[in-house]
């Protein structure tokens, strides 16, 4: 292989195992065996397993950034549900990498890995904000969506520890607290009003959004 294609399969093998398991618990000997290569050879592509971790990172960084992009088309509601099934197809895929990830890895205290998390975080918030057509949000609304973002990590790192809970009702659940983090905020901000009755205006019956605020008038009455 060349020296990038060689890289590019390191990277793979490592994302792959650190999948399976949190990246502490994989070892260069692993890597290099399910790459077919001596570890010495591992350590001429990569100075040390951070740094492999901190290029499989990069890649699955990417991947996650991408789940968020979603064509603006159709119902607000209907496209953050399609976003957050995409959003757990990639914590199944890669749950023992994602909980590590969030909770620190081997890479604790690496500035290019809290960089390379903060960039999958704004990735999702310049998506959702593209979705909302907001281009300068008022400091309401960027609560209102970082703190989702933060939800939705939390969420999912909850779930897999068991998955006691159905993914399908988190994925609906996580849409419903987007509308609620909206509707609690435009209680007591005109601006925030604003954007809710436009987000519910084009809602269909049927859709997260109406189904949330027709559960909340059941429990109500």
């Amino acid at each position: 292989m060349g020296v990038e294609e060689r890289r590019q399969q390191l990277i793979g093998v490592a994302l792959e195992l650190f999948s399976q398991r949190s990246p502490d618990d994989v070892s260069i000997d692993e890597i290099a065996s399910a790459a077919g290569i001596s570890r010495p050879l591992v350590y001429h592509y990569f100075p040390g397993k951070l740094s492999l971790y901190e290029a499989a990172l990069k890649r699955a960084s990417d991947e996650l950034a991408g789940r968020f992009v979603e064509p603006r088309e159709g119902p607000l509601g209907a496209r953050l549900l399609r976003v957050m099934r995409r959003f757990f197809d990639f914590v199944d895929e890669h749950g023992p990498g994602f909980s590590a990830l969030m909770r620190g890895g081997p890479a604790v205290g690496s500035t290019r890995t809290n960089a390379l998390i903060d960039s999958v975080r704004q990735a999702a918030y310049v998506q959702i904000l593209s979705h909302l057509n907001v281009e300068n949000p008022p400091a309401r609304l960027e609560l209102v969506v970082r703190s989702w973002i933060s939800l939705a990590e939390s969420t999912a790192l909850i779930w897999l520890d068991g998955r006691r809970i159905p993914r399908a009702e988190l994925e609906v659940q996580l849409v419903h607290d987007f509308a609620a983090l909206a509707a609690v905020s435009a209680a007591s901000d005109e601006e925030m009003g604003a954007l809710l009755r436009r987000m519910l205006k084009d809602e269909p019956a049927d859709g997260p959004f109406n189904e949330l605020i027709g559960r909340l008038i059941s429990l109500a009455s």
